[in-house]
């Protein structure tokens, strides 16, 4: 029959077993508090905002302004294109041909208005001085012949007929005179302020049809309006290109912009200049941005929108922009984007 442990031996053992359960449970209290009990709880505030939306599509359709026959596409679809890049040309030739034609219809236009400026050379005037002297003669001539007809008739010597006749010639000899007396005047009073102003608006109409023949010939090259990848080349060298006709479609990459929407209930917890996180679908890297605009006028869940809980609410647009995109991050993808928001301090 095996015999009972000493008193002072039991209690021994129960204190040392209470001591090790004792740091047990410290132990596991210590730990729970550190991993927040295995991440099974967090701590007090509200959850984190996730909203759903896509990449922005931004893209612009080019073309030219003026028809004419393509002459060269030098980039094809894929190609990244920077601001100001020669991205088509149509066949100049007309368009240098119209030019010339305006340029040489503005020089003749120009040549009229400074001769209606300038007014009538010296030797104009001196000619017009000439022609009024000698109307002067002719009439003195005249004048001294109708007299001595005159005295002749009185006196029986010559005809009433011829008489008249020389009264004829004499008044024609003054109205000469007076002709060639203002012929001088207006010689010598230059240009008409109308017709110099006619002469300007002619001068103008041509140099603004120069302009546009300029304007023509300049729009024959297609350049590229800011930095983006060619989409869609949309015909080939040697077509005939109706104005305005799409030739290349551009993608606009930089700066790269997320479409989201947030509900109303969430409305607060967003602002302008927040920073956010944006993940793809695929998973990989996330990427940072910040929110840059928050429309003012609600509207119902576009269809883009993958979210159940949001299909029948109204919601807020918001633009982010994407701080450091890359390759694998494309026009139209949809993404989530979780809000970060800023920890309150304890009390």
């Amino acid at each position: 029959m095996p015999q009972a442990d000493p008193p002072n031996k039991s209690w021994f053992r129960r204190w040392i077993w209470e001591l090790a359960a004792g740091l047990a449970v410290a132990g596991l209290a210590i730990l729970l508090s550190e991993t927040q009990g295995f991440g099974l709880w967090r701590p007090r505030g509200p959850a984190p905002l996730s909203l759903y939306g896509n990449v922005d599509i931004r893209e612009v359709s080019l073309g030219f302004r003026v028809a004419g026959r393509m002459l060269a596409m030098p980039l094809d679809e894929g190609d990244h294109a920077t601001s100001g890049t020669l991205l088509a040309t149509l066949d100049p030739d007309p368009f240098r041909e119209r030019l010339a034609a305006s340029s040489a219809k503005l020089a003749g236009m120009q040549a009229a208005y400074a001769k209606a400026i300038a007014g009538n050379r010296p030797q104009d005037i001196a000619a017009a001085e000439a022609q009024l002297a000698n109307q002067e003669a002719t009439l003195v001539n005249a004048e001294a012949m109708f007299r001595r007809r005159q005295s002749l008739v009185r006196s029986g010597d010559a005809s009433r007929e011829d008489t008249e006749t020389m009264a004829a010639a004499y008044h024609s000899a003054q109205a000469a005179v007076d002709q060639a007396r203002q012929a001088l005047s207006l010689s010598r009073a230059g240009t008409r302020v109308e017709d110099i102003d006619a002469a300007r608006a002619d001068m103008q109409t041509a140099a603004a049809d120069r302009a546009a023949a300029q304007t023509e010939l300049d729009d024959t090259r297609l350049l590229a309006p800011s930095d983006g990848t060619i989409n869609v080349r949309a015909t080939e060298p040697g077509a005939i290109v109706a104005a305005g006709a799409t030739v290349f479609t551009l993608t606009i990459d930089r700066p790269l912009r997320v479409r989201a929407y947030v509900s109303e209930p969430e409305l607060g917890r967003v602002k302008p200049g927040q920073a956010v996180q944006i993940r793809t679908d695929g998973g990989g890297r996330a990427y940072a941005g910040t929110i840059g605009f928050i429309s003012t006028v609600a509207e119902f869940t576009p269809k883009t929108v993958e979210t159940t809980d949001l299909r029948v609410d109204l919601v807020y647009r918001l633009r982010i922009i994407v701080t450091d995109p890359d390759e694998h991050l494309r026009q139209g993808q949809p993404v989530t984007v979780l809000v970060v928001e800023p920890q309150e301090t304890p009390r």
